[in-house]
């Protein structure tokens, strides 16, 4: 699937896509990230998949794991973006808004009955003002809301809207 992220240096869109992640080297903690893809990646009921540039097939520039749970309800269990797209000295934007909006494309896909279009996932972070911070911008940049404690979800409707904005 065609992505649209941007080279932060001169706004330049570049061509990129997100692909199954089979057979790649998957990011761990060992490689600076937060959470360990190579372990994740292993669960028999877990998809991964990362996003990579056309010019940089080999660098990882963000990483994303779906799950269907019970077999009905599409999740998204965990998501990252390379430490190299992070904060000030960023080289690529809009990587969590692709990934983001590739979860809601397979919401469509394998969500059964109601929960079809429908992507659920939880914000939980060790310091609780990270965690309120985490969710303000996913409700903020990706029209996610609040349900639950640290739970939340994107609307099919809002789902169509980061599809069209962020994929090809």
């Amino acid at each position: 699937m065609k992505a649209k992220i941007t080279r932060v240096v001169d706004g330049q869109d570049i061509d990129s896509e997100i692909i199954k992640s089979s057979g790649l080297m998957l990011p761990s903690i060992s490689d600076g990230w937060r959470f360990n893809f190579k372990k994740h990646s292993k669960r028999a009921d877990f998809q991964t998949y990362i996003l990579v540039t056309d010019s940089t097939p080999k660098v990882v520039e963000g990483c994303l794991t779906f799950q269907l749970r019970d077999a009905i309800e599409p999740y998204m269990a965990y998501i990252e973006i390379a430490p190299h797209n992070k904060g000030k000295p960023k080289i690529h934007d809009n990587v969590a808004g692709c990934l983001i909006a590739f979860a809601c494309r397979l919401s469509f896909i394998f969500g059964v009955e109601h929960y079809k279009g429908w992507l659920t996932f939880d914000v939980m972070e060790e310091n609780k003002d990270d965690e309120i911070k985490l969710m303000a911008v996913y409700c903020q940049k990706y029209g996610a809301l609040k349900w639950q404690e640290t739970t939340m979800v994107i609307s099919p409707e809002v789902g169509e809207k980061l599809i069209t904005k962020f994929l090809n």
